[in-house]
């Protein structure tokens, strides 16, 4: 009876459980951290995909892209510069023209570096290019 009233954990055992415990939070945790930058790339990738729409519907309409300088906002208001667009849709093309998930404004540019358009977000960097070679999450990308 008394051995029975005594039984509990040695301190190896315990010791066992924490290395194991240790050794699954060294292997688990580096994939959980990744995950939000992951999510945001996502994300990004989303929202170009929505806005490359936006703006294949524009041009549709209008027979061309909005210019550069013309810029996104051409897809949630009728531009006031030149080139004008004949057929404008009076709801335009987006509620609103998004940020990217890093908080700043998606990049514009026709004629693209890589196609007829190019719309994409710096990334995390906040600036072109940058060390990582997929830093910039753009349309030209699969």
């Amino acid at each position: 009876m008394k051995n029975r009233l005594n039984r509990g954990f040695t301190l190896i055992e315990v010791m066992v459980v924490i290395l194991i415990i240790g050794v699954l939070a060294a292997l688990v945790v580096p994939k959980v951290m990744s995950r939000p930058d992951e999510a945001r790339k996502t994300a990004a990738r989303q929202d170009i995909a929505s806005i490359s729409q936006a703006l294949n519907l524009y041009k549709l309409d209008n027979g061309r892209y909005p210019s550069t300088e013309q810029g996104l906002a051409a897809l949630v208001k009728k531009p006031s510069i030149a080139p004008i667009p004949n057929n404008w849709k009076s709801e335009g093309y987006l509620d609103r023209v998004p940020k990217d998930p890093w908080g700043t404004p998606y990049q514009y540019l026709q004629p693209g570096l890589h196609g007829s358009i190019d719309v994409f977000s710096f990334g995390a960097d906040r600036a072109s290019g940058g060390e990582d070679d997929d830093a910039d999450i753009g349309s030209w990308q699969d």
